[in-house]
């Protein structure tokens, strides 16, 4: 991967993250504990940045290497690390919580121990196959008797890995600060998963953005790993438009939602981002359900209401019964489109969708505002949005 991406990250050993502390009343979080072996030695305690590390504090240690930090609870997950010259323990902070770190250097990276945060207990679950990836990657390649085949054994190697760590903890849970934590591991100088221009990774990155940009709609964090999202998907349509020769690359443009290109009942391709301009709800729908007659009607009162105004429905089926599809859907006056793949659709994965029905709000801009569990009043939401 260029330098050019990986200059938007920082890392310490095995962490790559974004964003300042932002105040929050006074509420704080605590993390203490101990490293021992380490006398005399300054403890620092870092917020890390897209700019780089910023020391929010730090500690001479004593024998007994006890210390005590604090900070503002901030809006959305924040990254921090403890460093002691060059070797860092990478942690992360979501609430008022306090953490537990006991640790020995030089040896502090790998065998800490944390407690009383979650997602600091899965980002060391993650560092350490990290670091096991690496060493099994630098030995294969090492190896002079592979030759050539270092290079396939570490490549298989690499897919074995995204492949755990994208159906153990991303998948999982998209919305938690560990998940956005393994999209910017790095195996030498590259990210493992490569959000330039791989299609499946760019999916990964989609998942995990789709999810902040419900979760934490303000966080710049969410932001940020939106427009990488965004911009891989843009680097991959240009590729295939000069590959097929069919498209000029130039006037492929991206938007602040995920698109979803899709057939229509009528047989026309309907792009989710050509509704720029619209207050749009993006829904999924399986029409061969008993709820299904109620929930059209339902949406047939609200599209009546506020239709004329700028509101469409974009509506995704997943249906595997395409004719069944097509009869239930002649007669609606919104968007009804299609994935063939139904449960196995790639934007149940996108948006992070665990039950149906679902669906989302989206601006005029095409950015996702809201998704339904986030949704108290849609009549007052739609009005905000109009």
């Amino acid at each position: 991967m260029k330098k050019t991406i990986l200059k938007l990250f920082y890392v310490c050993v095995i962490v790559v993250t974004t964003i300042g502390v932002s105040s929050c009343g006074r509420q704080k979080f605590h993390i203490e504990g101990n490293i021992t072996d380490a006398k005399d030695s300054t403890l620092y305690f870092e917020n890390v940045g897209l700019n780089g590390p910023v020391v929010l504090d730090s500690v001479k240690l004593a024998e007994d290497g006890s210390f005590s930090f604090s900070g503002n609870k901030t809006n959305a997950p924040e990254f921090y690390r403890l460093r002691i010259a060059g070797q860092c323990i990478n942690l992360s902070i979501d609430s008022t919580e306090t953490v537990t770190v006991k640790a020995s250097y030089p040896t502090m990276p790998t065998k800490y121990t944390v407690s009383g945060s979650y997602n600091c207990s899965k980002i060391k679950e993650l560092a350490l196959m990290q670091i096991d990836l690496t060493n099994k990657a630098t030995a294969l390649n090492n190896n002079s008797q592979l030759g050539g085949l270092a290079q396939d054994s570490i490549a298989k190697l690499v897919e074995a890995y995204k492949s755990k760590v994208k159906h153990d903890y991303i998948f999982k849970e998209p919305n938690k600060a560990y998940a956005y934590y393994a999209l910017f591991q790095t195996l030498g100088n590259s990210l493992i998963f490569n959000p330039r221009n791989n299609k499946d990774d760019i999916k990964v990155f989609a998942a995990v953005a789709t999810s902040w940009d419900t979760y934490y709609p303000k966080a710049m964090r969410g932001k940020n790993l939106h427009n990488i999202a965004i911009e891989g998907m843009k680097n991959t349509r240009i590729v295939e438009a000069q590959n097929n020769q069919k498209i000029d690359a130039s006037k492929v443009t991206v938007s602040g939602v995920i698109d979803i290109p899709l057939y229509d009942n009528n047989g026309h391709l309907r792009h989710l981002t050509d509704l720029k301009g619209k207050v749009v709800m993006l829904d999924f729908h399986v029409f061969a359900t008993k709820e299904s007659t109620q929930r059209i009607m339902a949406l047939r009162s609200i599209y009546n209401k506020y239709h004329n105004k700028g509101f469409e429905i974009y509506q995704v089926s997943l249906d595997q019964d395409e004719h069944f599809w097509k009869v239930n859907t002649a007669e609606l006056p919104w968007i009804s489109v299609r994935d063939a793949d139904g449960m196995d659709s790639r934007y149940l994965t996108t948006y992070n969708i665990q039950n149906l029905p679902a669906f989302f709000l989206i601006d005029k801009n095409n950015s996702l505002v809201k998704r339904d569990s986030q949704i108290k009043n849609l009549d007052e939401e739609i009005k905000k949005l109009l």
